[in-house]
């Protein structure tokens, strides 16, 4: 990823934006520079999102679709800036903008994470088209946009994905599908004014097994270390997903998706480039004495998450 991605780039595109929309950014706070660049602007009650790999710009366009499904039915999740036109292009980049929800106590959990994703997967698929669930699929692009990653570890990633693809088409053709949120933790969690706790963050949001978003924090658990989250989560839903025949598969899916999601990034952030280079290294040793360190955490000031 060069010059065209970084934070200054991704700044004068959100002072565009806005400007744009006639509102103020003097208060703009960045809150995620991963795979998004992510800005609060308090005073104008929005949140504006920038895809920074053009593999991932149709997602903006899915997303946006996918929320005014959601204000439809009301589902419980966050809802897009009224009165804009989305996606908003501004030169190459694509971007979207949300209502801002200001935070406010209690600090949210896992065990409303598993009370919101009982309601999400009640929902039902929406009348349009959603991609399937294809993590798989989402590495490989990624590996498309990536400038800093060795032969040996693109060649490690790419026969991790030969590996791995056959078994996702078998599920797939054989499962039960119904509308999962793909990212599902409790940093993706947001409590509205009145109390109302609602999902955010629908870039992976796809038709798949359900079980997939159980599995993140069972995964980041393992990974990032401590206990406790994935057994209470577990207790909210009503499902322990380490118990389900397909926990291997999932727990890979996931594993391939925390490695992959720093891709893009390498070149960018020294910080990201050797938390990238423990995880390829923990798992070629399947090694779990090496701590994971959440990508978001080594890029800027962010909320608590675990991706």
């Amino acid at each position: 990823m060069s010059g065209r991605f970084s934070e200054a780039a991704m700044t004068a595109a959100m002072r565009g934006i806005a400007s744009a929309l006639g509102v103020p950014a003097d208060d703009a706070q960045l809150l995620r520079l991963t795979n998004n660049a992510v800005f609060a602007l308090p005073r104008a009650g929005i949140v504006i999102r920038i895809a920074r790999t053009h593999q991932l710009q149709d997602r903006v366009r899915k997303v946006v679709q996918l929320a005014r499904w959601f204000a439809k039915i009301d589902a419980p999740t966050i809802r897009l800036a009224r009165d804009v036109e989305q996606p908003i292009e501004v030169g190459d980049l694509v971007a979207s903008v949300w209502q801002y929800v200001p935070p406010q106590p209690p600090t949210l959990t896992v065990e409303d994470l598993g009370t919101v994703l009982r309601e999400f997967h009640a929902l039902g698929a929406p009348s349009f088209p959603l991609p399937i669930w294809d993590p798989v699929g989402d590495a490989r692009r990624r590996l498309a946009d990536a400038d800093g990653l060795s032969k040996p570890d693109r060649d490690f990633l790419v026969d991790w994905c030969d590996r791995l693809e056959p078994h996702v088409t078998t599920l797939i053709d054989r499962g039960t599908q119904t509308l999962i949120h793909g990212d599902a933790h409790a940093g993706n969690l947001l409590r509205e004014t009145f109390g109302r706790i609602v999902l955010c963050d629908f870039d992976a949001t796809c038709i798949g097994p359900w079980q997939v978003d159980l599995a993140a924090v069972a995964v980041g658990e393992a990974r990032f270390g401590g206990s406790g989250r994935h057994r209470s989560l577990a207790t909210a839903y009503g499902f322990d997903v380490t118990s389900d025949p397909l926990w291997p598969l999932l727990r890979q899916a996931r594993e391939l998706k925390m490695v992959a999601a720093a891709v893009p990034l390498l070149t960018t952030s020294a910080a990201v480039a050797a938390e990238f280079a423990n995880r390829l290294n923990s798992l070629q040793e399947d090694s779990h004495a090496n701590p994971w360190r959440p990508f978001a955490d080594l890029v800027g000031p962010q909320p608590d998450r675990k991706s």
